[in-house]
């Protein structure tokens, strides 16, 4: 019975970017949408940049934001005797040969191909030259031998049918001269051991597929079928690079980003079904498909993504939302004690008010999450005397209430506003300030219920404000 299998194949050469992700992301939910399967191949043979640390930030990066792979990572650099092995066979059915161009002899093609202002493509020199010919003091590439004539026909499952003309794919090498397998042979053994069904990846990737046809038929394997979507752009409708901020998963969840959030911005960055934008992880499964991916580029747009979580926030349940404002201040703030769990949680429905990540949940809490108040001067200047007075009327007031809350607070913030002869805010500030450390935060009959008479007192009675 057949089987879709999907993958999803980084070179662990740095941070995993956006792009990336999304592309996992399609081809995970492609799969999960079949019954299929969906692997990570970790294409690690570039020994000289691919590092360790990559390779974790890349599987932390796919846990983080949902994406589960079946089995283990495949390590691509412990299958590369199966790759030579296939050079081999492909030398042996004369779809390869030896190359012994010297690397001088391919610097001035490449020269003069400039100088023509062409695309440089091998000359194909040893291509039906005798070994016997061949220089001793050169150790050889291989390169595969590519057809020169006739047109080959791409049916790409979102871009439509894509014709090339086979004489612009050069003999491209596939063994290098110390023994190690090119990208586009190693992909492609891979692709076919693994039973790769589908392969949906960027759409700068499109020669690469040319290529690896090639090597497929020549070896007599079962074409896959190949799906290339459009890259994601700049909002100025550039290029994205690793180098743009906001280009890897830690960029938004130190903001505040929740994965849920961001996987559903990712699926609907180039993807639509219907008019519908939010949508739950079994819906994305449910709903996938090829046919919804768009044929042209997808602008990243910080505003839609804060956008996004600001509605994953308001509709979270409590427990759930503690729970991610919880991990996010044990990885990038301060710890939330055990003790202040209750608290927070009882307060979330005013101290996610307007808040459209983590971090602003975590600011509007801050007053709560630690005991002790951090003044800046700025605001310390505006507790003047009678700001002084206001607060050790309000203090002197509430000592003698039994509970804090609203019905019982407003009458003596009235009160207060009255005898000073002043307005609201000459009120709300400077308790604000005394009891947050801020004039900016939520709105002052939450803060004093959530802190509690015990701690309002406590605060109001520090020796600054005497």
């Amino acid at each position: 019975m057949f089987k879709v299998a999907t993958r999803f194949a980084p070179s662990p050469t740095g941070p995993l970017h956006i792009g990336g992700v999304r592309t996992a992301l399609f081809n995970w939910l492609f799969s999960k949408n079949k019954g299929g399967t969906f692997y990570l191949r970790i294409e690690d043979t570039d020994k000289d940049r691919s590092k360790d640390e990559y390779k974790r930030q890349i599987i932390k990066s796919l846990k983080w934001i949902g994406i589960e792979y079946d089995g283990e990572e495949y390590i691509q650099s412990t299958k590369i005797k199966n790759h030579v092995d296939v050079v081999n066979e492909l030398l042996k059915n004369g779809n390869a040969y030896k190359c012994y161009c010297s690397n001088e002899e391919i610097e001035e093609q490449k020269k003069r191909a400039k100088q023509k202002k062409i695309p440089y493509i091998y000359n194909r020199k040893w291509r039906d030259m005798n070994e016997a010919d061949a220089p001793k003091d050169i150790n050889p590439v291989i390169r595969f031998k590519s057809k020169i004539d006739g047109s080959t026909t791409l049916k790409d499952l979102v871009q439509g049918d894509v014709q090339i003309d086979n004489n612009t794919i050069e003999d491209f090498v596939i063994l290098r001269n110390d023994g190690t397998p090119t990208y586009n042979l190693s992909a492609s053994v891979d692709d076919h051991q693994m039973k790769v069904t589908h392969i949906i990846r960027g759409d700068d990737h499109k020669i690469n597929t040319f290529k690896q046809m090639q090597i497929y038929l020549a070896m007599k394997w079962e074409l896959p079928s190949f799906a290339h979507i459009p890259l994601i752009h700049t909002i100025e409708g550039k290029k994205l690079s690793k180098r743009d901020k906001a280009s890897t998963l830690d960029d938004y969840s130190k903001i505040g980003i929740m994965p849920e959030a961001l996987r559903n911005y990712l699926l609907r960055l180039g993807w639509s079904s219907k008019d519908k934008e939010i949508f739950t992880l079994d819906e994305s499964i449910k709903h996938f498909n090829l046919e919804g991916i768009g044929k042209s580029p997808s602008k990243l747009d910080i505003s839609r993504i804060l956008s996004m979580n600001e509605h994953y926030i308001k509709n979270m349940n409590e427990t759930d939302l503690y729970n991610q404002l919880n991990e996010y201040c044990s990885n990038y703030k301060e710890k939330i004690e055990s003790n202040k769990e209750d608290k927070i949680k009882k307060s979330l429905i005013f101290l996610k008010n307007k808040a459209k990540t983590l971090e602003d949940i975590y600011n509007n809490s801050k007053y709560i999450v630690s005991d002790i108040v951090k003044f800046n001067d700025s605001d310390l200047k505006l507790i003047d005397d009678s700001a002084k007075k206001i607060i050790s009327e309000f203090t002197s007031k509430i000592s003698k209430i039994n509970e804090l809350k609203k019905e019982t607070l407003e009458p003596i913030i009235n009160e207060l506003i009255k005898s000073n002869n002043i307005n609201f805010k000459g009120v709300g500030q400077p308790l604000r300030i005394a009891l947050t450390g801020s004039k900016f935060g939520p709105g002052i009959y939450d803060i004093i219920v959530s802190l509690g008479k015990e701690e309002v007192i406590k605060r109001l009675s520090n020796k600054i404000f005497a």
